[in-house]
C-alpha cells in the first residue's frame, strides 16, 4: 500500500528541480551575458510558467526559454500525476483510513489477536467488546472485512498464517490469540505460525473434531474448543439442569453485569504474597469471593479454605459484582503500581 511519496519519487523530483535551475541559470549567462541572480530569476519564471518580464532576444535564448519552458511543464506534470495517484489510492481507496488504523493498533498492548471473523469469531468479539477488552481482527474474507468495518472494530485484512500479517495486528505485543477459522488445516498453520514466533503466547484454537484437537495440542495450542462438542454438552446441561446451566451462563457471559469472574496473578511484590486467604480477609474487605486458586506448579486448588496461602505467580479466581472484583484486583495489585499511583 503506498504511503504518500516514495523516496525515489521525491528524489526524481527534487533532483529534476535542482538541474533545471543549475542549467537554466548557466544557459542564459552564456546566452544573453546576464548576471547569475537575474539568469536565475529568468528560469524560475520560465519554469513555472508564470511569464517573463521580457522577451529573451537572439535565437540561443529563445530556444533555451522553449526547453526550460517544457521542462517546468514536465516536471509539474510529474507532480501533478503523482499527487492525483495519491488522492485517489490514498483517500478515496481508503488509504488514509487503513494508516490510521494501522496505527491504532500499533498503540496497542496486551490485547487479543482473532483470527477468523465467522460466527465463532464474532461471537468472542462480541464478548471482548462488551468487557472492553482490546482487541484486533484478522482475517481474508472481504465480507469478514467488511462487518468488522461496520462494527467499528480494528482489522487487518490478511492471513493468519503469514507471519507478516500476525507481526501487523501486534503478535509480538499481544496477550492472547484465538485461531476461529472454519478451517482445521489454517488453524493449524495459524497456531504453528504463532507459536513459533511467541512461544509464550496464549493461543486458544477452534477444532471440529477429537483429531483436530489432538493435532493443534501438538501444534502448541493451549486450549482448544470443538464447538459442536461444545454446543451438545451445553444443550445436555440445560435440559438436565436448567437453572445450573441458567446461572453458568450468567456468570461467564460478559453482557451480564451483576456477578462476573476474573483471573488476577499474584505477583512477587504484591503486599499480599505469604498471607493466607483468612489473614487478607478478602469477602469483607472487597465483598468478592475467591472461587479457585491455580498454584504455580498447576494444581487448581478449588474453593479454597481460609487456611490458603497465596505465592508469586498464583493466579486467583474472583467472583463478585463488577465493584466487588475491582477491589479484589486492588487489594492483590503489585506494590510498585500502588506507588506509582500515589
Amino acid at each position: 500500500m503506498d504511503d504518500g511519496f516514495s523516496r525515489r519519487e521525491a528524489a526524481v523530483i527534487v533532483v529534476g528541480i535542482a538541474v533545471l535551475l543549475t542549467a537554466g541559470t548557466l544557459g542564459f549567462m552564456w546566452a544573453l551575458d546576464e548576471s547569475w541572480d537575474a539568469a536565475l530569476y529568468r528560469t524560475i519564471v520560465s519554469a513555472s510558467l508564470v511569464g517573463l518580464d521580457s522577451t529573451p532576444h537572439g535565437l540561443k535564448a529563445e530556444l533555451l526559454t522553449i526547453v526550460v519552458v517544457l521542462a517546468g511543464v514536465a516536471l509539474f506534470g510529474y507532480f501533478a500525476a503523482q499527487l492525483f495517484d495519491e488522492i485517489a489510492h490514498g483517500v478515496l481507496g481508503g488509504g488514509w483510513q487503513a494508516r490510521r488504523r494501522q496505527k491504532m493498533i500499533d498503540r496497542l498492548r496486551d490485547h487479543i489477536i482473532v483470527c477468523g471473523y465467522g460466527r465463532v469469531g464474532r461471537r468472542a468479539v462480541e464478548e471482548f467488546r462488551a468487557s472492553g477488552v482490546p482487541y484486533v481482527v484478522l482475517d481474508h474474507s472481504g465480507d469478514a472485512v467488511e462487518a468488522a468495518q461496520e462494527q467499528g472494530d480494528l482489522f487487518i485484512h490478511g492471513d493468519g498464517a503469514n507471519d507478516d500479517d500476525l507481526l501487523r495486528a501486534g503478535l509480538d505485543r499481544a496477550r492472547g490469540l484465538i485461531v476461529a477459522s472454519d478451517d482445521d488445516a489454517d488453524n493449524l498453520y495459524i497456531t504453528l505460525s504463532a507459536k513459533a514466533r511467541r512461544p509464550d503466547l496464549t493461543v486458544i484454537a477452534r477444532g471440529s473434531s477429537e483429531d483436530a484437537e489432538r493435532k493443534l495440542m501438538l501444534a502448541g495450542a493451549d486450549r482448544v474448543v470443538t464447538p459442536y462438542t461444545t454446543a451438545g454438552r451445553v444443550m445436555a446441561n440445560m435440559m438436565t439442569h436448567p437453572h445450573a446451566a441458567a446461572f453458568v451462563n450468567l456468570l461467564t457471559s460478559a453482557h451480564e453485569q451483576q456477578l462476573g469472574f476474573e483471573e488476577i496473578e499474584v505477583h512477587a511484590s504484591c503486599g499480599a504474597i505469604g498471607k493466607t486467604l483468612g489473614e487478607l480477609d478478602v469477602q469483607r474487605r472487597t465483598g468478592a469471593y475467591i472461587v479457585a486458586i491455580r498454584k504455580t506448579g498447576g494444581e487448581l486448588e478449588l474453593r479454597p479454605s481460609k487456611e490458603a496461602r497465596l505465592d508469586a505467580g498464583d493466579v486467583v479466581v474472583g467472583l463478585g459484582a463488577p465493584d466487588e472484583v475491582a477491589r479484589l484486583e486492588e487489594l492483590l495489585r503489585p506494590q510498585e503500581a500502588l506507588a506509582n499511583r500515589d
